[in-house]
């Protein structure tokens, strides 16, 4: 790119999309620290299992060489609200008209079950078309069980799910939108 006064910039970074859903996860991180801090919730971001095959140590310390992942993870996140156990995933996709059920593992699935049955609440946080919206776990395995589709149509999404605005403090308030649906608030 030319800038005024010949100042010419290269940019060589190219599109990628392994971190897209970075920045949906660092609102919702955010957003949880808020929960804390203002004492509302107890939600964390839970880490992804893993084995430490191999180990160099440096004048800096310990480095990992090497890592597997030991088991599957469930979902994203994970907490106490008003009583409840709650638990979520955050997903975000490029595709405009539906959400790639590939997207999520047959294990995640099976663990919303198990959460529903057991009375807690399940659900998923996906951005799609740059809106973020709240898909209950409920409506997530009603659609998959009922359409031979590998994909969820967005017109379901939008018709199924609830949008989270954007806001200053928390920035994604997704808790307001589970006092709607789950505690039946306005």
């Amino acid at each position: 790119m030319k800038y005024p006064n010949h100042i010419e910039k290269n940019y060589k970074n190219p599109l990628s999309y392994k971190n897209r859903g970075m920045d949906l996860e660092e609102d919702l991180n955010s957003t949880n620290e808020y929960y804390l801090e203002k004492d509302i919730a107890l939600i964390f971001k839970k880490p992804t299992p893993i084995g430490v095959a191999k180990v160099s140590y440096s004048p800096k310390g310990k480095v990992i060489e090497r890592a597997f992942f030991k088991e599957p993870s469930t979902l994203d996140y994970n907490g106490l609200y008003r009583g409840s156990y709650i638990e979520f995933d955050a997903k975000v996709t490029k595709n405009r008209t539906s959400f790639p059920l590939a997207n999520i593992h047959p294990h995640q699935l099976e663990h919303i079950k198990k959460v529903i049955k057991h009375k807690g609440i399940a659900f998923l946080i996906i951005r799609i078309n740059e809106i973020v919206y709240l898909l209950r776990g409920e409506d997530l395995l009603s659609y998959i069980t009922s359409h031979k589709r590998n994909s969820i149509e967005y017109e379901f999404i939008k018709e199924k799910g609830y949008m989270i605005k954007y806001s200053f403090n928390p920035s994604l308030d997704y808790l307001k939108i589970v006092d709607h649906v789950y505690f039946k608030e306005e």
